[in-house]
């Protein structure tokens, strides 16, 4: 791929995924697409929110342990894990093997589990041109299917996924994979990520970083909290301040 020459001495865009590139089609990354194919959702529905929350929470802590997961076959065997954990804590519904298995699986091979911003859509083939463009996202390894369904994939030359690493942003070797991928210096990278820690680490690395705040109550907190960071709403807000 040929690549155009920025005028601003950036020759590298380094993404997050999730907020920043897309978001789960159900509007919670732990409820699969076809999840109340399996699940009664008026007896889901039913249950008090919190004690839901609590249990999302309680399988969220035990896959958030797993550092290393390598392929889709391993990331499945870790969220049919995490139904169990999270059919233990609500038994009302009912949740036997099969049905864990059945929404795991859903959640792993559903590659229209997240839904593209438009932006995204039509501004990353044209960054692409000018841009090398990496994803660098704490994730599983099925993201990169997900962005293959999209048509997106190929417009990143570096993907960084934390569980095939074996750690997470903000640790440098997530930044440093990618601008090796890339082949590009920590001066001429961007990095893009809804999270300002995140955004800090790619800092130190020499790295400017954005802070994408797609929600704008986040948005205006952030200009007011964090002044020093560079605060955008949107991936046209990214290519207004580095054309």
């Amino acid at each position: 791929m040929s690549y155009r020459t920025s005028n601003t001495g950036i020759n590298a865009i380094l993404f997050d995924s999730g907020k920043v590139l897309n978001g789960p089609v159900t509007g919670h990354w732990f409820i699969s697409p076809n999840f109340f194919n399996f699940i009664d959702e008026k007896i889901f529905r039913s249950i008090d929110k919190q004690i839901r929350n609590k249990a999302f929470h309680k399988a969220n802590t035990y896959i958030s342990r797993q550092s290393m997961i390598r392929n889709e076959d391993e990331e499945l065997l870790h969220f049919i894990e995490f139904y169990r954990i999270f059919a233990a804590e609500l038994p009302q519904l009912g949740l036997d093997e099969e049905l864990i298995k059945a929404i795991a699986s859903d959640l792993v091979f559903n590659y229209d589990k997240y839904k593209f911003y438009s932006d995204a859509i039509e501004l990353i083939p044209e960054l692409s041109k000018t841009y090398k463009l990496a994803v660098v996202s704490d994730a599983w390894p099925s993201l990169d299917n997900v962005f293959k369904q999209a048509g997106l994939r190929d417009y990143f030359s570096s993907f960084i996924i934390s569980s095939i690493k074996g750690v997470s942003k903000p640790h440098e070797l997530m930044y440093k994979a990618a601008l090796e991928e890339l082949e590009v210096s920590p001066s001429e990278a961007i990095f893009v990520d809804d999270n300002i820690r995140n955004c800090d680490g790619a800092e130190k690395l020499g790295v400017h970083s954005m802070v994408l705040s797609r929600d704008i109550k986040q948005y205006l907190y952030n200009r007011i909290t964090s002044p020093r960071h560079s605060i955008v709403r949107n991936l046209n807000d990214l290519m207004k301040k580095i054309k």
